[in-house]
């Protein structure tokens, strides 16, 4: 049980937030913060299906190399990929590898140009905000999923989506404010005491 931790510049930050820069730059000035479009909200999801297995802070250190590789998420271009393109990306050594992760990007991408037609992606995961939340106080606090999360994976699914589990949902909803997961204290929660 780890409550917010005082780092050496005397800010209170989450305990993952503090010490590693590349950790505590996506800490003070990404996550949980709103992101807008279609783009920013295909990213978001992208990433957090690749990240699954691996450590965040390999995905944040790939992210540039990512957004060169699915043309800064547009989703369009990255529907209208082939085999060709799936090939390219396994060969791409700045991204993650991984054939299931990489086919269901492009798989998300044609779902998201189809989902234009009924309020689009950004609708979608928004009507899934929680009405209330409150921001944990440790981080035995922090679930790894909600109602919310569980909802929001079904509906991505029944959409066409994959890679869309409800704690990889839960963590979309955490990384752009849909939840604010920022223990009580730190200088990013809405909590701050």
């Amino acid at each position: 049980m780890a409550g917010v931790v005082v780092g050496e510049d005397g800010v209170a930050r989450c305990p993952w937030g503090d010490g590693d820069p590349v950790m505590r730059g996506y800490h003070d000035e990404e996550w949980g913060r709103p992101v807008e479009g279609e783009a920013a909200y295909l990213e978001r999801l992208t990433l957090e299906a690749f990240q699954s297995g691996l450590s965040w802070r390999t995905i944040l250190l790939k992210r540039p190399a990512f957004r060169t590789a699915f043309h800064d998420f547009d989703a369009e271009r990255i529907a209208a990929y082939d085999e060709q393109d799936v090939d390219r990306l396994m060969n791409d050594t700045g991204i993650v590898r991984n054939r299931r992760k990489v086919e269901a990007a492009v798989t998300n991408a044609r779902a998201t140009v189809d989902l234009r037609d009924h309020g689009g992606l950004v609708a979608l995961v928004d009507d899934h905000r929680p009405d209330s939340w409150t921001s944990p106080t440790t981080t035995d606090d922090i679930v790894p999923r909600t109602a919310e999360s569980l909802a929001l994976s079904k509906s991505l699914k029944k959409a066409g989506f994959v890679f869309v589990g409800p704690t990889t949902m839960h963590a979309l909803m955490e990384a752009i404010g849909l939840v604010d997961d920022h223990l009580a204290g730190c200088h990013r929660s809405a909590n701050v005491s």
